[in-house]
This record gives structure tokens, sequence and C-alpha cells, in this order.
């Protein structure tokens, strides 16, 4: 959508350009009795371009003494080489002060009628004093359409050394007055006039801060080198109104060497479509830092918006935006449109990528060679939020999703999330022992129930005397068990021979040569190769031992079954004739052989049951280590929340408060209890909610101690505590191991700084609610925030008192992407980027001169028009307003 525009302005807007706004000329050196190692102004001028590359200076101010002939070559060798030069001279003013005199163009003649203007007669001076005062000057320099920086404002012939009394107080809180120069920060300046500085002292208090720049005298190419020579100023077109905007606003636009850089680490830095419809073939460049989208309705501000969800695959919060956003996709965007995202990562080295969709396919990621990447648009980009329009108002329903938004301010600790996925891990593991230990414990039971009749009826046959007679068959039966476990035994050992088969050979692929390749301490670790060798060797040796060895045993045991067999034949023989020898005698030997067989089974399960009992009590204590340590956790959890909130109540100081709190969303004991209990519990969840933070495991141990406990505790009905109680002891483990959802309470201050007047969310309006949640999108994230018309849902007052300056201050170390139809969001933003949105020929299009800041004239006459309503409109209102 838009063309690289000339060397003069930039296509993603403003960006800072280091700038030396005080170079002298070769005349100047000779006139000033300077030492230079140059002998003609062509040497001189090669040397300070050269000196400017080196140094990265990418504009400069030729600034000459009341003269601008001297300038001309200069200024003329440094544009065609590529660095942009202001014409300029500095003023000597009658009252003695050094003013730096700075213009868009290079009219000698104008220039030099300009001069004249000043009351300099002499021009042979070595610095002719002009005959205006600074006031005067300053009144006049608004006149020529001139920004006037007052020079080394704190020295020898600075303003504010030189003057005193009004006459200082008068000039410095001239309107005409942008900018001032210091060599250094604020704090370095003498402590006699930091306070002015600062805009701290009575007297010199402005409605506007002036500016503060670092610019020196600037002779030799060395000079551009030091720090107090140049600065850095904002601007997307290099011109007199740049740096008019600049010092309008110097905090977001002026960075001197001395302040700290934190640039964005994850940019948007374009968008292209390829379309046959509304988007046509389009393409949009994006600021790092803030950019708006305006234009009238149906010009497309949405249409980008929803273009950037739909390559990034992101799915909107609500229904409605769900329903805007599936329309755009269908009907504006449509089947066959490619959508292209280019994105840049800087940490933790910079990386480029482009995030390709061609609807309706999914989205492609690509690197910087065009390679397709196996990663998601959320990996490239983790933690990007896109909002349609009202869809900010959406969180207020949702305490889970301000909850998780809460938690960017929260010191982050893998290792506790870690620790939160073992020890639910653990938990699950040990509910399971327990379960199974005591579903077998009470299987047992139920079978040794039958015991004490079958040793009864043992004795019976014995005072009878079979079991004297049947003896023989009764010992058969015991060695039929041996026989039995000593399979078994074998069985085990064949089991862990297949395993051993199974994990050979040994993978030793990550210790490769190839996978080795670089690392610093590869020739070392090049020896875990040949141990995982000789390792897998000796074990493919040992399971060929340890096969031949299964084999033999089972050979030698298949010769003891044999001699076994043949005896067993003997004994059953036996066996027969004393049966037929007991019928006769009306006694059943088959009953007493079944009843010996039954507590033979039956037997060795008393011993089972107290290995059991002994692996039941350590899983339980196992379990109560884990619920110690997973209540320690929550508790951890709890605390880092908190912590949280507290935070953001001092981050947004007069403004929001955050709160959080446990047991208001009871959702997962509530599904717990209907899915295993079932019936109305409503009660119980009644209670738990009227306690501050409810316990889990208080209500698991008063189910275990029953019914009477539950009334006690909780005074519930007698049925509902009764159906609770009969739940089985997996269910009472669950509710132990749940952790109910943290929520937060977030309050607005809708009365002003002084007189405060807090209300819940839930007692807020929809804007209102818009704009405690949107407070807390624009701080701690370093992914990039877009939003449709933020202003939708939000006053003008928490526009300019809340939202604005808070965004200014993020936009340094993050990238915001708004469409917007108010003026306070790009203007008293000061967004480095406008993009102005229009429908031309039936296709949405941004002309080539609606894509810059508003120091670009076509931008801010679009502003004026669109978000003002025009030059007649805001005039009117000023006028109305009393302004």
């Amino acid at each position: 959508m838009t063309e690289m525009p000339s060397n003069t302005a930039f296509a993603n807007g403003a960006r800072f350009l280091r700038c030396a706004l005080q170079v002298n000329p070769f005349e100047y050196q000779g006139r000033h009795n300077k030492q230079t190692a140059f002998k003609t102004e062509a040497e001189y001028n090669q040397a300070m371009v050269e000196g400017c590359k080196k140094a990265g200076i990418d504009v400069i101010a030729v600034t000459d003494h009341y003269r601008v002939k001297s300038s001309k070559g200069l200024v003329e060798a440094a544009r065609a080489a590529g660095i942009w030069a202001f014409m300029g001279f500095e003023a000597y003013t009658k009252d003695g002060v050094h003013l730096l005199c700075i213009f868009d163009h290079d009219d000698l003649g104008k220039l030099d009628r300009i001069i004249g203007e000043c009351g300099v007669r002499d021009t042979k001076a070595q610095s002719p004093i002009g005959s205006l005062d600074t006031v005067e000057l300053l009144d006049k320099a608004n006149e020529w359409g001139a920004v006037v920086v007052a020079a080394q404002v704190a020295s020898d012939r600075g303003l504010l050394r030189t003057l005193t009394g009004q006459a200082r107080a008068n000039a410095w809180k001239s309107p005409n007055l942008l900018a001032c120069v210091l060599p250094g920060p604020i704090e370095d300046a003498p402590e006699e006039y930091r306070a002015i500085l600062k805009n701290k002292d009575p007297q010199y208090r402005r409605s506007r801060p002036v500016a503060v720049i670092n610019a020196a005298d600037v002779n030799t190419p060395e000079d551009l080198d030091r720090p107090k020579s140049s600065c850095f100023i904002k601007m997307s077109t290099i011109s007199v109104e740049g740096l008019r905007q600049a010092f309008l606003d110097h905090e977001s636009r002026i960075r001197l060497h001395s302040d700290t850089v934190q640039e964005p680490p994850i940019e948007i830095m374009e968008m292209s479509w390829q379309s046959g419809g509304f988007l046509g073939n389009g393409r949009v460049q994006f600021n790092p830092n803030l950019n708006a989208l305006i234009g009238g309705r149906g010009a497309g501000k949405s249409t980008v918006i929803e273009s950037l969800r739909y390559v990034f695959g992101l799915d909107p919060i609500g229904e409605e935006a769900s329903k805007v956003h599936q329309a755009i996709v269908n009907h504006v965007i449509g089947g066959g449109t490619k959508l292209s995202v280019s994105v840049r990562v800087s940490e933790p080295a910079e990386r480029h990528y482009t995030i390709e969709r061609t609807a309706p396919n999914p989205p492609v990621v690509k690197d910087e060679s065009g390679a397709v990447q196996n990663l998601a648009p959320g990996d490239v980009v983790p933690g990007l939020e896109i909002f349609g329009q009202h869809e900010i108002s959406e969180f207020a329903k949702d305490p889970q999703k301000i909850t998780k938004l809460l938690r960017r301010f929260a010191k982050q600790d893998p290792s506790l999330s870690n620790r939160r996925y073992s020890i639910l891990l653990q938990l699950e593991r040990t509910r399971g022992e327990i379960a199974g230990i005591r579903k077998e414990m009470a299987q047992i039971e139920e079978e040794l129930a039958s015991l004490p009749a079958l040793e009864e009826m043992q004795k019976q046959f014995q005072d009878a005397g079979v079991e004297d007679k049947l003896k023989e068959k009764s010992l058969l039966l015991r060695e039929e068990s041996i026989l039995s476990d000593f399979d078994g035994r074998l069985d085990a050992v064949k089991a862990i021979k297949g395993e051993l088969k199974d994990s050979l050979p040994i993978d030793t692929a990550f210790v490769s040569s190839k996978a080795l390749g670089g690392l610093p301490n590869a020739d070392i670790l090049d020896g875990l190769n040949g141990i995982l060798q000789r390792l897998s060797a000796d074990l493919a040796k040992a399971h060929t031992v340890l096969d031949q060895t299964c084999a033999q045993a089972e050979h030698s045991a298949s010769e003891v079954k044999t001699r076994w067999e043949e005896q067993r034949a003997a004994i059953e023989r036996n066996y027969e004739k004393l049966l037929r020898e007991l019928q006769s005698n009306k006694i059943d030997g088959t009953q007493y052989i079944g009843v010996r067989k039954q507590i033979g089974r039956l037997q060795p399960m008393k011993s089972r049951m107290e290995n059991l009992s002994l692996a039941l009590e350590t899983s339980e204590s196992e379990r109560r280590s884990q619920l110690a340590e997973w209540e320690d956790i929550k508790a951890e959890e709890y605390r880092r929340d908190s912590e949280a909130a507290n935070r953001v109540s001092r981050r947004l100081k007069n403004q929001v408060t955050a709160k959080v709190m446990i047991g208001t969303d009871i959702g997962p004991l509530e599904n717990l209890l209907r899915d295993e209990v079932g019936g109305n519990l409503s009660v119980i969840f009644t209670r738990l909610r009227e306690k501050e933070q409810p316990s889990l495991g208080q209500l698991a141990q008063k189910c275990r101690e029953g019914k009477q406990a539950l009334i006690d505790e909780f005074r519930l009905s007698s049925a509902s505590a009764e159906r609770l109680a009969g739940a089985d002891e997996s269910t009472f483990m669950k509710m132990e191991e749940l952790a109910l959802p943290v929520s937060t309470q977030l309050r607005l201050n809708v009365g002003t700084e002084h007189e405060h007047e807090w209300r819940d969310l839930k007692d807020l309006s929809k804007g209102q609610q818009a704009t405690a949640i949107l407070l807390l999108l624009l701080l701690e994230s370093k992914s990039p925030l877009v939003i449709d018309q933020p202003e939708d849902d939000l006053d003008n007052r928490f526009i300019t008192e809340g939202v604005v300056p808070i965004m200014r201050q993020e936009k340094q170390r993050r990238q915001f992407l708004f469409s917007t139809h108010n003026a306070n969001i790009p203007v008293l933003g000061d967004a480095e980027l406008i993009v102005g949105l229009t429908v031309f020929d039936g296709k949405a299009v941004i002309p080539d001169d609606h894509h810059a800041s508003i120091d670009s004239k076509p931008v801010k006459e679009l502003v004026e028009s669109i978000l003002e309503g025009g030059e007649t409109a805001f005039e009117t209102r000023r006028f109305k307003y009393g302004f």
C-alpha cells in the first residue's frame, strides 16, 4: 500500500536519528583561529562526511555565526552522501545569548535577508551581534518558520547563565523556545539551574517543558564521536516540523546518550495481501512502537486487524467478535487471498520470519531463506494479543482470563510449574496404587470370609479319619502348588530377558560425531560413544547367556516334572482306590480334597493380605508427604499471584487495584462431585463459598470421618451428608488433588487522583470495565498488542489520564497497533506511525503521503480532517472551551 519515500522520510514512520545540530563549516575554523589539519574546504567537507558515517550521524545542522554562504559546501557534500543537512545560523542576541536557528530551506538570499532582520550590520566581525534581544529573536524565528535551540544554555553565553531576573524568566517562558542544549543529562547540569530545566521552579514554570538535547560545536571529524555533540531525535520526515514535533514531545522523541535503550524484542514489520477483492495487492509497513490506523468508516481498518488475527491463527474471545472475524474472513479476505506478515525477533538472537496464509489453508512459517519451518505462528510471536471492536469487555465476563492476564506481572519461576506437574503425577500414581491395593484387599477379604467354614469342614473330615487316609493326596496338592510357583518365577526371568532384548542395541546417535559437531568439548564427549557401544555389546552377550541359562533351566525343570509325574500317577491310582473304600462307608473323599484345595488356595492370601497392609501403609505415608508438598505449591502459587496483584496496584496507582482470592470459584469441585456423587449438593457448595479459603483436604477428611462429621462442620442435611460420606476413597483423594482457581478482583478509580472512588469490576459500566482491562493489557508484555478501536468502550477522560500515559511509557519496549477514530491516541500518544486508509475504485488503499507520523504535513492534515472534524470544527471547540 505504500512506496518507499524520499531520503527525507521513512516508510515505517518515525524512528530515532542521530543528530548533530551544531556543526561548523570550514570557514569558521579560520575565522575563529581553530587548528585544523585540512588545507581546503573540499578536504574538510569530505572528512566531515566520513566522520558522520563513522559516528552514525544521520542528520546535521550547519550553523555558522550569522552566516549561511559559508555553510553551503558542507550542506551539499553531506546531502550528496545521504546525510541530511539543515541550513541555519548561530545568532548572538544583543543581550548576549547564543541561539541556533535552523531552517527547512536553503535559499541563501532569503536567509541573508533574515539575518538582516536580526539587525546584523558588521558581517566581518568574528561573532556579529544582532540588534534583537532573545525574546524578540524567538518571536521573529516563529514568523520565519525556523526552529530555535538555546545553545550551551547553562554555560558562558548560554541563556540561563547570561540572563538574570525577569529577562531570563521572559526568555525561558517564551512559547517559541522549544529546546535547549546541555552537554549531558539534566542531572549533570549546575545545581542552580536543575529546577528550571526540570520545570519545577515556579518562577520559570511552563505549560510545556523546554526539551533538552545534546549538541556542541563540531570542528573536526573526531568531535562527532563525542556523546555531547549529538543526540537521537525521532522523526518520520526530516524537517523543521519534524524537529518541532520532537521538541514539543521530547519525552517520546528525544533520547540522549545517557538514556537507557530498550527496543521491542518482537516486531511485526510488514503485512501484505495478494487479493483480487477489496484488499487488492496492498502492503503496509509498521513501526516497532506505536502505530495508529485511521480512516473513515469502511476504509479497511478492521480488515487490517482481522487479517493479522487470521494470519496468526488466533481465535476471538467473545461470540460477537467471532462473528465479525468470520464475516471478514469469508466476505472480505475471501478464499484464495494470500496474506504475508514479516516478523523480527531479537531474543535470544535476531531472526526474521515470514508467516504466510492462503485462505482457507492453515498458516505457514518460513525463515529468512524461505524454508518452511516446523513452527506455529505462536512459537514465533508468543503472547501476541489481538482484539476486535468491543472485545476487551469480554474479559470482564471471565475471571480466569483476568487472572491469566495478571500473571504476566508475576515473578517467573519455571521450577514451580515443573513441581506442580510432577506432584500431580505422583498424587495420581499414589491414588492409583492405594485404590488398587484397597480393591485387592477387599477382594481377598471377601475370599477369606469363607476360610473359617472351610477349616471347620476340614476338622470334621479329620475327626472322621479321612485326612490320614488321604494324606498322600493332600501332600500331592502342595507339590502341585510348588511346581506352579516355579513356573511363575521362571516366567518373571524370561520377561526381564525379553525387555533386555528389546532395549538392544543402545541408541548412540545423540553422541555421534555428527551430533557433537561444533561443540567445544566434542573430543571429550566422544568417549561416551565408545562407552555405550561397549555396554551394548556386553549386554548382547549377557542376553545370549541369559537366554541359554533360561533354556537350560526349562530343560532341567521338564526332567523334574517328568519324574514327578511318574510318582504322581502312582499316588493317583492309590487315591482312586481309597475314594472307593470311603464311598462304601458313605464318606465323600472328593469333597475333602476340594476343601483342602480351597484352603490351600486361601492360606497364602493371609500372607498377601499382610504384605498389602504394609504396602498400603507405605503408599499412604508417601501420599501424605505428597499432599503436604502440593499444599506448599498451591500456597506458593497464591503468594505469586498476590505479589502480582500488589505490583499491578503499585504500577496503576490511583487507577486500578487488584486482589486475588481463592474459593469464589469452586467449579472444579462441583464438577467432580456431580460426576462422582450426584444428587443435590447445593448446600455444601454454598457452605464452601462462605469460607474465605476453603480447604479441600479438610473436606475430604470430614467425608472419611462420616456423616455426622459433615453435619457438624458444614451444617448439611442428613441426606446430603450421607450421600457425600458414602462416596469411595478414590473420590476423596481426587478432592485432595484439586486446586481451586484463583479469582482476581479488579477495582477502578472512577473518581480523581486525589479523591478516590473505587468500584468493583462487576459494578462498572462496559466502558469502565474495558478501561480497567486495557490498563493491564498495556503493561508488562514483550509481545505486540493489536486493538481495533479501543476507544469505543472508553471515555476521553480515561483515555487521556490513564491509557495514553501508560501507552507512551510502554511503547518504547513494546509494539502497539491500534485502529482509532480518537485523536487522543495518535496525537497525545505521539504515534510513531499514522496510517491513513481510504477507499479508491472499490479497493482499500494507503496514499504514499498518508504513511508517516504527525511531523508530516499531509498526515497532520489527515488527522485534523478525520479525527478532529477539520480545522473549523477544531477551532470552534477551542473557542467554545475558551482555550
